[in-house]
């Protein structure tokens, strides 16, 4: 039987089928949550995990250790977070998104379903210079659906990656990226605010 190994406010909901403080190795720590946390059936939660208040994942989703998350992140179904991942406040990451180690994502970030982040710009090949390469997506960054970033890319703060585009560079500050391989364009003046949820508007303003 599956014991959990957790810490987190008497208000977090785990439900049944979740596994919550999996102990990967001996001597590690317990997942940490905040207050109001809802972890749903068929999620697997490592220890060495931590996240703020509001948390929330869908079903299924999978989070390794060394993984550190602010307040108001939720985490969609099938998710998989392969761990040592800094992720900021108020961020969705929406259903089916991989995003591998020594990723940072900031604040008010949003991927949305099926975005793939690569950190290894040769899988199984030049083993002997291998160096994982995570992304850095900056504040108020969205990446549309189905959107892959190859290893080691930034995404400039209030960013915007279309549906579907393939990041091969760095992306400057404000920019919109279209296309195989991503063009870098100018953002169009509507796409300019800061991103913002109907779920945060209670803790956010403008």
């Amino acid at each position: 039987m599956f014991e959990h190994y957790f810490e987190a406010a008497p208000d977090c909901t785990v439900q049944p089928g979740a596994q919550v403080g999996l102990k990967y190795k001996e001597g590690c720590g317990p997942a940490v949550f905040g207050a109001h946390a809802r972890i749903r059936s068929g999620t697997v939660i490592y220890g060495d995990v931590a996240a703020g208040d509001h948390f929330e994942t869908g079903h299924h989703a999978l989070i390794r250790a060394g993984t550190i998350m602010g307040d108001h992140v939720t985490i969609g179904t099938n998710v998989v977070i392969d761990g040592e991942v800094r992720i900021g406040s108020f961020v969705k990451i929406e259903a089916n998104c991989y995003i591998p180690t020594h990723c940072t994502i900031g604040n008010r970030v949003f991927l949305g379903p099926n975005v793939t982040i690569l950190n290894d710009r040769y899988p199984l090949r030049m083993r002997q210079s291998y160096k994982p390469e995570g992304c850095v997506i900056e504040d108020n960054a969205t990446i549309g659906g189905g959107a892959v970033l190859l290893p080691g890319v930034r995404i400039g703060a209030r960013s915007f990656i279309a549906a579907g585009a393939v990041v091969t560079k760095n992306v400057p500050s404000g920019k919109l990226v279209v296309g195989v391989p991503g063009d870098i364009r100018a953002l169009p003046e509507r796409l300019r605010g800061p991103n913002m949820a109907l779920s945060w508007m209670a803790y956010l303003s403008e």
